[in-house]
């Protein structure tokens, strides 16, 4: 009797040792078993076929030699790591796996672990799919995605601008029923803005344009020697209105790139009297007659700020000083410096702001009552404002109708990557 129970048992541990090998060799997964050395010990022919390697080529190899090569050297870690407390897990799911065939090309993969122990020692056990399809029909999904995307964006688009023609249509319509005009308040409040951009746009291009046609146009009757004078003042007119339709061109960048977040503050070593005198020097030739621009400087001479946007907003502070002030005015450009902060102060003795303007002075497209036929966008402020905040800082400013401004700006002063 106790011969034929061990006879059962070794034909039935036969027929699941037979099992086991069929399942290793006719898997459909890539079976690559490793020693706790990394060694590979053991591979199926699914293995063999998915890495381009005959029979036993692989056997006593290291696992890194399956590996790009950009990845070998960090993956010894890896394994040393999860040898030191081998678990069961899967890899591949959350991030981008690929293997190395023998021919240096890879492919993709999904890797799951197990470890087990023998008589002979700790293991791991890796099965390997090959995900290329799989990957290739993701990559198919995310381009339909896109071009999905992208022909929302363009419908989008189409009946944004359908909707601003229609509106322009419905505006010329009399309106003389309450129910119509109920029904077009909404729309005007969401075009609000748009109007306005366009409104400002078409006047401030206007006038400069007509100018510089003239101007050129004249020119070209002053054709004698004893001409020149005229001929240099028509081409300070054009030069004076080209760069004022560069500011309004600047300003109206300045907004688009501030609405969809492109803007940053970038901080960066200074010297900031230096950089103040260049901006003086430069903005210097659009003063009015006898109008004088002074600087005073207080304070360490190098400073931690964002150069291109403390450009703009001191540009466009001293070219308002300039631009709201009379001929002969004298216009102050204070800076103090001190260890934490950086103090400026743009101070003129021009028309100055109305009580009841002020509050709206960083208002989008807002211009005091007093501004008449002063050329600009009601856009400066909000910009200066804007970037401003972007710096971290504050600007603040007090008034007086007729007797002038002082604009204020405190900024942070210090090293936004600390030594460690």
């Amino acid at each position: 009797m106790f011969d034929t129970d061990i006879l059962i048992h070794t034909q039935v541990m036969t027929r699941h040792i037979e099992m086991l090998d069929a399942l290793f060799k006719h898997a459909t997964e890539g079976i690559v078993v490793v020693n706790k050395a990394g060694t590979i010990v053991m591979l199926n022919p699914k293995a063999r076929e998915l890495f381009g390697y005959r029979d036993t080529e692989l056997i006593g190899r290291k696992i890194e030699t399956l590996i790009p090569g950009r990845f070998a050297e960090r993956h010894v870690s890896y394994r040393d790591h999860y040898l030191e407390a081998p678990r069961a897990r899967g890899m591949g799911h959350a991030m981008d796996l690929f293997a190395r065939r023998q021919d240096g090309s890879e492919f993709p993969v999904e890797v799951s672990l197990s470890p087990f122990k023998t008589s002979d020692g700790e293991f791991v056990v890796s099965f390997v799919i090959d995900i290329t399809e799989r990957k290739k029909q993701e990559n198919r999904i995310i381009e339909a995605n896109l071009e999905i995307q992208k022909l929302n964006a363009e419908l989008e688009e189409r009946v944004a601008r359908r909707t601003q023609e229609l509106a322009q249509a419905i505006r010329r319509v009399e309106l003389s029923q309450e129910e119509v005009i109920r029904a077009l308040q909404k729309e005007r409040e969401l075009n609000h803005m748009k109007s306005q951009f366009v409104t400002i746009a078409s006047h401030e291009f206007r006038t400069p344009l007509a100018t510089i046609l003239s101007s050129a146009s004249l020119i070209g009757r002053y054709s004698r020697t004893e001409d020149e004078e005229k001929r240099q003042k028509h081409v300070r007119r054009i030069k004076s209105t080209v760069t004022n339709l560069t500011e309004i061109l600047n300003d109206f960048l300045s907004i688009g790139k501030l609405e969809e977040g492109r803007v940053h503050s970038v901080p960066v070593l200074t010297h900031l009297q230096e950089f103040c005198e260049g901006l003086i020097e430069e903005i210097r030739g659009l003063c009015k007659e006898g109008q004088q621009l002074h600087f005073e400087y207080l304070g360490n001479a190098e400073v931690w700020l964002d150069k291109q946007l403390l450009r703009n907003v001191l540009f466009n502070l001293l070219s308002n000083a300039i631009k709201y002030s009379l001929p002969g005015k004298p216009i102050f450009l204070r800076v103090n410096v001190t260890p934490g902060y950086v103090g400026m102060e743009v101070q003129d003795y021009g028309i100055g702001i109305p009580v009841q303007d002020q509050q709206h002075v960083f208002d989008r497209f807002f211009r005091a009552n007093n501004a008449g036929n002063i050329q600009g966008t009601g856009l400066g402020l909000n910009i200066v404002q804007n970037y401003i905040s972007l710096m971290g800082g504050e600007v603040t400013f007090t008034s007086q109708a007729g007797s002038g401004t002082v604009f204020r700006i405190n900024l942070p002063n210090h090293n936004p990557r600390p030594a460690a």
